[in-house]
C-alpha cells in the first residue's frame, strides 16, 4: 500500500527539484537531492532485518532523511528523545520492539544499552547526508505486533515514569500535515527554523512535513546552536540570533520559549523581522503573554493538540484568531463534548497504544481536556479533566489557569498549584534565576489580584530543582507531571494545613 505522505513529498520534489529543502550545520539538500537521499537510504534501511527502527539523533538534515527513508522503506520509525531518562529509553526500546537504533551519539547509547542489559549484536558506521551515524542492531529485544498500518510510534509521557507508545498511520499524519499547510498558508518561500527537538511529534510533523509539502526550506540546526542545552537550558540570544540569521518566516515555540523571546525583545534585542507565523503549543498560554507578543508585532498563534490526534487539533490563524482560544478546529477535525465538557476528537486519531486494543477508525477520541466552542467556532480550554481539583469549600479549580497567571510574572519560571480537599491553594514555585523571596511574594500577590478568592494562592514553597523531563516532572511538550511533583513535595505541602 503506498504511503500517502511519501507520495505527496515525491510529487513536491519533482515540482521544485532545484529548490533548497533541508539545510543544517554540515549539509544542505535540494528537493532533488532529498528525493535521491530518501531512495538511497531507504534501500539501505530495507535490508535491516528488523521492522522497527529507533532514531536517536540531534536536529539535522540527517534526522529528516532517516525519518523519511524509514517511512518510505516500510519501516516503523520510533523517535527517541534525548530528554528521556536512560530508564525511559530502555522501556521504549523493549515496549516497541526496536531491533535497530540509528544514532549520532554512539557512546551515550552504548552505555544506555549496556546498563539496561540490552545486548548489541552488531554495529556499523555510515556516512549519510554528510554526517556520521552509528547503527546498532540489538540482540535480545522481542519483536512486537503493532496495529496494522503503523508507520510511526511516538512516546507520550504519562503520569508514571514509563511513557506510552502511540501508534500512528501514514494517512493520518498526511491528513494533519495537509490541514496545517492550508491553515498556516504554507508557501515555497517559507524558511522554517526548528527550535524544538525533531523527536517531538509537533516539530517532526509541523516543522518538517508541512514545510516540505509547501516546497519551503527547513533549517535543522543542532539544538545547542539554537540555544537549547539539556532539557531546560536556554540561551535566548542564540535562539533569536538563529531566527534572524535563517531569515525564519515560521517557527514553533513552547510557552516558556515564547516568554524568553518576548522578555529579550522587550529588553531591546532586535526582532526577527521575517517571521510571519509563530506557532505556540504544548501547554496553555497566558492571554497577557499573547498580548505582550502582539504589542511587539510578533505574529503568534496559539494551537492545541495531542499525540493521540497526530499532534494538532486546532489552531489560530491570520484569518481566524481569537486571543484566549486555541483557534478553530483544523479542516479534517470533528469535535464533540461530553456532559462534563470533555473534548472528544475524530478525524485523524491514533491506531492504538502499544499493547492495547486497536482504536477503530472514525471513533471519537476522549482527550481528557475540558473545553467548549464559542459562538464563532473557536475552541477554548478550561483545563485537564484529571487535573481539576475541588477545594474543601466545594469550588472547582483548574490549576493550569492559576499557573498561567503566576508564570506570567518574570520572577516565576514554573509553578505547580495544589489544593484538592484543602481550604486554600499552595504553589510549588521554580524561581527565574536568583530572585529574592520578596519578588516571589509580589508575583503571587499580583496574580491573586486577577483570580477569584477560591483560586488564589495563599502559600508557596520553592522547588528544589526545576520541573524537567529528566526528573520525571515535565512531559516532552512542557506539561507538568503533577503526580510526580506532588509525590516529591507532599510532606512540605501538608505542613501548611496542620
Amino acid at each position: 500500500m503506498p504511503n500517502s505522505l511519501i507520495s505527496a513529498l515525491r510529487r513536491q520534489c519533482e515540482k521544485t527539484p532545484d529548490a533548497c529543502a533541508l539545510t543544517g550545520a554540515l549539509h544542505t539538500l535540494s528537493y532533488q537531492g532529498l528525493a535521491s537521499a530518501i531512495e538511497q537510504v531507504g534501500v539501505q534501511l530495507s535490508v535491516i532485518p528488523f521492522k522497527t527502527l529507533g532514531l536517536a539523533l540531534d536536529n539535522s538534515p540527517l534526522w529528516a532523511v532517516l525519518d523519511l527513508a524509514g517511512l518510505s522503506s516500510g519501516k516503523v520509525v520510533v523517535p527517541l528523545p534525548f530528554f528521556f531518562s536512560a530508564e525511559q529509553v530502555a522501556h521504549s526500546i523493549r515496549d516497541a520492539g526496536i531491533g535497530c537504533i540509528l544514532t549520532d551519539q554512539p557512546d551515550l547509547y552504548e552505555k544506555i544499552l549496556t546498563d539496561s542489559g540490552i545486548e548489541v549484536d552488531s554495529s556499523y558506521t555510515h556516512i549519510i547526508s554528510g554526517q556520521e551515524v552509528t547503527e546498532f542492531r540489538l540482540l535480545n529485544v522481542t519483536d512486537k505486533v503493532l496495529p496494522e498500518g503503523t508507520v510511526k510510534v511516538t512516546y507520550t509521557s504519562g503520569t508514571t515514569g514509563h511513557p506510552k507508545g502511540v501508534c500512528l498511520g501514514a494517512d493520518s499524519l498526511y491528513l494533519v500535515a495537509r490541514s496545517l499547510l492550508t491553515a498556516t498558508l504554507g508557501r515555497p518561500g517559507d524558511q522554517h527554523a526548528s527550535v524544538l527537538p525533531l523527536s517531538t511529534l509537533l516539530e517532526n510533523l509541523a516543522g518538517v512535513y508541512v514545510p516540505l509539502l509547501a516546497g519551503a526550506t527547513c533549517h535543522l540546526l543542532p539544538l545547542a546552536t539554537v540555544g537549547l542545552s539539556g532539557s531546560s537550558g536556554l540561551d535566548v540570544q542564540k535562539m533569536l540570533g538563529t531566527l534572524i540569521q535563517c531569515r525564519a518566516t515560521t517557527t514553533i515555540l513552547t510557552p516558556q520559549l515564547l516568554h524568553a523571546l518576548i522578555a529579550a525583545m522587550e529588553a531591546g534585542h532586535p526582532k526577527p523581522e521575517h517571521l510571519r507565523f509563530v506557532a505556540i503549543g504544548g501547554a496553555s498560554v497566558s492571554e497577557r503573554l499573547l498580548q505582550r507578543a502582539e504589542a511587539l508585532g510578533l505574529p503568534v498563534f496559539e494551537g492545541y493538540g495531542l499525540s493521540e490526534c497526530n499532534s494538532v487539533v486546532s489552531l489560530n490563524t491570520p484569518h481566524a484568531r481569537r486571543i484566549g482560544s486555541v483557534g478553530k478546529p483544523l479542516p479534517h477535525v470533528a469535535l464533540k463534548f461530553t456532559d462534563e465538557g470533555e473534548i472528544q476528537v475524530s478525524g485523524a486519531t491514533l491506531l492504538g497504544y502499544i499493547g492495547d486494543a486497536v482504536v477503530p477508525s472514525g471513533e471519537f477520541w476522549s482527550t481528557g481536556d475540558i473545553g467548549y466552542l464559542d459562538d464563532e467556532g473557536f475552541l477554548h480550554l478550561s483545563g485537564r479533566k484529571k487535573n481539576i481539583f475541588i477545594t474543601s469549600f466545594g469550588r472547582n479549580v483548574s490549576p493550569e489557569w492559576v499557573e498561567r497567571e503566576l508564570t506570567l510574572h518574570p520572577a516565576i519560571a514554573q509553578a505547580a498549584v495544589f489544593g484538592e480537599a484543602r481550604p486554600y491553594n499552595v504553589a510549588v514555585i521554580v524561581p527565574r534565576g536568583n530572585v529574592p523571596e520578596a519578588a516571589i511574594n509580589q508575583a503571587i500577590a499580583e496574580a491573586n489580584l486577577v483570580l477569584p478568592d477560591y483560586a488564589q494562592v495563599k502559600s508557596w514553597i520553592a522547588a528544589a530543582t526545576p520541573f524537567l523531563p529528566q526528573n520525571g516532572q515535565l512531559t516532552a511538550n512542557g506539561r507538568l507531571k503533577r503526580d510526580a511533583i506532588l509525590a516529591q513535595y507532599q510532606t512540605a505541602i501538608d505542613k501548611f494545613y496542620l
